[in-house]
C-alpha cells in the first residue's frame, strides 16, 4: 500500500484516498469507495445520497467511531485515531439518559474535559442549555420533554464541551415538521455566532440547502462524492423559500444523474 502524503492544506477535516468495507457473513461489501474531501474551517458542510451510500459510515470515520481500510482521515492535519473532545457527534436518537435531568445530561458530558470541577461543569452545562433555548428546562426530566427538547438538550450536550467540530447524523430525522423547522432557524442562528466546523448527514434534500454552505452528493453503494454545489443563498433560510426549492430541485437532480451512473 502506498502511504498518503501528509502534507497539511490548512483545511479543518481532510479525508484523503478513504475506503471502507464491511463483512457479512462471507461476503465483503463496500461502503465507500477512494474518498477524498476537504471541510474548511468554519464551513457548513451536508452529505446527502441514497440509503447505503456511505454517509454515516463517513461520518463515522471523521468522528474516529470506526478506521479506514485504506487513506487516511486527518483533523487540523494530524491523522485522527479514534474519538476526541475536539470532534463531537449528535445522533438521530437523542441518547440522553433517563435517570438524569436535562441540566444532568449535559453535565455528563463535561466528566471527561479536564481541570473541570462540579461548579465548573454545571455553569458552562447552563450555558449550553440556554443557547438552545432550555434554560427553563433544566430541572426537566427526560420523560417530561417533547421531541424536539430531547434533541435540544442532545445539541447542548454536543456544544457544551465547546468542540471544534460537530458532526450531526440526521438529528432531525424522526421529528414532526414544525419541530424541525424550527430547529433549522436555532441551528442557523447558532451556527452564525459561533462558526462551528459542521458536517451534517441528511437525505433530506431541502434540509441540506437550508443549512449547508456546501452540499456534496454521495453516490449509491459504494458511495463516493460525484457532485458538489455551493449554497449562496443569504441567511437565514427558508425551507419553504422559492429559491431554496429551485436549489434544492438542482441536487435532486445531481441525485438522479448518480443514482443512473452506478445503475
Amino acid at each position: 500500500m502506498t502511504p498518503v502524503p501528509l502534507r497539511p492544506t490548512g483545511a479543518k477535516l481532510e479525508v484523503r484516498g478513504v475506503t471502507k468495507t464491511f463483512a457479512s457473513g462471507r461476503e465483503r461489501h463496500a461502503a465507500l469507495a477512494a474518498t477524498t474531501l476537504e471541510v474548511g474551517d468554519g464551513e457548513f458542510v451536508c452529505l446527502v445520497g441514497p440509503s447505503g451510500c456511505g454517509k454515516t459510515t463517513l461520518l463515522n470515520l471523521i468522528a474516529g467511531l470506526d478506521s479506514p481500510d485504506t487513506g487516511v482521515v486527518l483533523a487540523d492535519g494530524e491523522p485522527v485515531r479514534g474519538p476526541g473532545g475536539s470532534r463531537m457527534v449528535m445522533f438521530q436518537d437523542a441518547a440522553l439518559f433517563p435517570w438524569l435531568t436535562a441540566l444532568g445530561n449535559v453535565e455528563f458530558g463535561l466528566r471527561l474535559k479536564h481541570g473541570l470541577d462540579r461548579a465548573a461543569r454545571r455553569a458552562i452545562a447552563r450555558r449550553a442549555l440556554d443557547l438552545v433555548g432550555l434554560a427553563d428546562r433544566e430541572r426537566a426530566a427526560v420523560h417530561e420533554l417533547s421531541g424536539g427538547m430531547r434533541q435540544r438538550v442532545a445539541l447542548a450536550r454536543a456544544l457544551a464541551p465547546e468542540p471544534r467540530v460537530l458532526l450531526m447524523d440526521e438529528p432531525f430525522g424522526a421529528l414532526d415538521a414544525l419541530t424541525r423547522e424550527q430547529l433549522y432557524r436555532d441551528l442557523q442562528d447558532i451556527w452564525r455566532r459561533h462558526r462551528k466546523t459542521v458536517v451534517f448527514v441528511t437525505h433530506n434534500v431541502r434540509e441540506a440547502v437550508c443549512l449547508g454552505d456546501r452540499v456534496l452528493v454521495l453516490s449509491p453503494p459504494p458511495g463516493r462524492p460525484t457532485a458538489e454545489l455551493r449554497i449562496t443563498l443569504p441567511r437565514p433560510r427558508d425551507m419553504s423559500s422559492v429559491a431554496l426549492a429551485r436549489v434544492a430541485s438542482e441536487i435532486t437532480a445531481a441525485l438522479g444523474a448518480a443514482a443512473c451512473r452506478a445503475a
